[in-house]
């Protein structure tokens, strides 16, 4: 299993959570992380599956 894998399970388990307990706020408390990640990342899966939940790579910013 690689980064990209591990980090979708991750995020699945969270947002299974959060269906499961019927929470937001709990399930971002528990697991330590912000309400608007939560709502992107359920966003994200709801459009594009878990191929949404990959995260984006981030490339240096060019000083100019």
């Amino acid at each position: 299993m690689n980064k990209d894998q591990r980090e979708i399970q991750r995020k699945l388990r969270i947002l299974r959570y959060a269906e499961e307990i019927g929470h937001v706020a709990k399930t971002c408390r528990y697991f330590g992380i912000g309400r608007a990640s939560f709502y992107r990342w359920r966003k994200a899966y709801a459009e594009r599956g878990e191929s949404g939940l990959i995260n984006a790579r981030e490339y240096p910013k060019l000083c100019v």
